[in-house]
């Protein structure tokens, strides 16, 4: 959420930086509403001084021993007043806070301007796509004599889920297990075992709920949604807290399965593990200083390559333009991993730097050590990384002319020194 302090103070700033987004802040509403906001407290506040002043009145003639009835009787109206404008105010305060939680975040000044994805720009390439001296095929036949299966996926559940079985499925773990030990170990993140369900509040603190609900499986029996990713249970463990600056940055991994519907992505890629329902990923979040959060956003997209580069994986990294960015994103990165048999760079992780703007939704603050004051925290998050489409680089890059898949170096400790599928 925006500080509402810069949406009153400069308005035509705001709207001139999401325009960059493709937005067009609805200015004249934000005025209509503030100026209602303020007759309505103007209006509050004139009434508790002639409260006031009328009881000091009544004091005064009591004291002289004069008769202060009318003036009682004057006194005794506002109450009811004043409770007919607080109802009023909370349902002003309702549209309100509606108005300013659908307002995306401001795109940082480092950002390239573009409407949508066509603007983005690449930063680098690592290593070279692979070279086959026999027919590529795609990581679905590839994978189905191995175990990957989406017809009993589709039979059990519907489209566009999937099922692995065997050694496939223990190679899917094994890329987990290798990402978790890198970021716990060497990079110093603490792991977590988060809950793959919950409440609106959380939903709401990072930036889900209420824009994108349609995109979300719901539980509305429990009021409970299956998490899109576990950006949200961890970025909301320290909702309505306050940390010290010196636990700064804090940095949690959690492995989790992701639940999304997808909606509107339909004449997207959709083939095989490219574009599905459940998957799962390693995310990576951190809490730091707004002093030092874009350092740390660089900090993390490394990390995330790290997993990719030990992989030994191309992979390039792409700054999204400002009409690209996500809801809640100050700043992004995307690493997209090379799909040989598909033929193209896949999105396998998006690695943002939201500042203050899901710590406003959600109430997280830190205590500044040398003034004491308390401001917001500024939180990052990235896939570290996600494992479908990372999966589905594995398979097609490490294909064999027979068949088999050669297993990375790095996964085969996790699979007792196995060197082939």
């Amino acid at each position: 959420m925006l500080d509402i302090q810069l949406l009153r103070s400069n308005l035509a700033l705001v709207a001139e930086r999401l325009a960059t987004r493709g937005v067009q802040l609805d200015t004249a509403t934000f005025e209509a509403l503030e100026a209602e906001r303020k007759a309505v407290q103007s209006v509050t506040e004139n009434l508790q001084a002639k409260r006031n002043s009328l009881s000091k009145q009544v004091g005064m003639l009591k004291s002289k021993g004069e008769d202060a009835s009318a003036v009682l009787a004057e006194v005794a109206g506002i109450p009811d007043e004043l409770k007919a404008n607080e109802v009023k105010l909370a349902a002003l305060q309702e549209r309100y806070n509606a108005f300013v939680a659908g307002i995306p975040n401001l795109p940082h000044d480092s950002v390239p301007v573009g409407q949508d994805e066509s603007g983005n720009v690449e930063v680098l390439r690592w290593g070279t796509p692979r070279s086959f001296d026999f027919e590529v095929k795609d990581h679905v036949d590839v994978g189905t004599p191995l175990g990957l299966d989406f017809e009993t996926a589709t039979k059990i559940t519907g489209s566009r889920f999937t099922l692995m079985k065997g050694n496939l499925a223990r190679l899917h773990r094994a890329l987990a297990q290798f990402m978790l030990d890198t970021h716990t170990q060497e990079h110093g993140y603490t792991e977590l075992y988060a809950p793959y369900l919950v409440n609106a509040e959380s939903m709401f603190g990072t930036g889900q709920l209420p824009k994108f609900e349609e995109d979300q499986y719901g539980v509305p029996r429990d009021d409970l949604f299956l998490i899109p990713t576990a950006e949200v249970p961890v970025t909301n463990l320290h909702r309505d807290e306050i940390l010290e600056e010196s636990q700064l940055p804090v940095q949690y991994t959690a492995y989790t399965p992701c639940f999304r519907r997808e909606a509107g992505s339909y004449g997207k890629e959709t083939k095989g593990l490219i574009r599905i329902h459940q998957f799962d990923k390693v995310e990576l979040v951190k809490f730091t200083t707004p002093e030092s959060s874009y350092a740390e956003h660089e900090k993390l997209v490394q990390q995330a390559e790290t997993i990719l580069q030990r992989l030994g994986l191309h992979y390039r990294v792409v700054a999204l333009a400002s009409g690209d960015l996500g809801f809640s994103a100050a700043k992004c990165y995307d690493l997209e991993a090379w799909a040989p048999g598909t033929g193209q760079y896949l999105e396998v992780s998006s690695c943002s730097n939201f500042e203050d703007f899901q710590a406003r939704r959600a109430n997280i603050r830190y205590r500044q050590a040398a003034t004491k004051k308390l401001a917001f925290v500024h939180t990052l998050n990235g896939s570290g990384v996600a494992l479908a489409r990372t999966f589905v680089c594995v398979l097609e890059q490490y294909q064999q002319p027979d068949g088999r898949i050669l297993i990375p170096e790095v996964l085969r400790p996790y699979l007792n020194g196995q060197t082939h599928l």
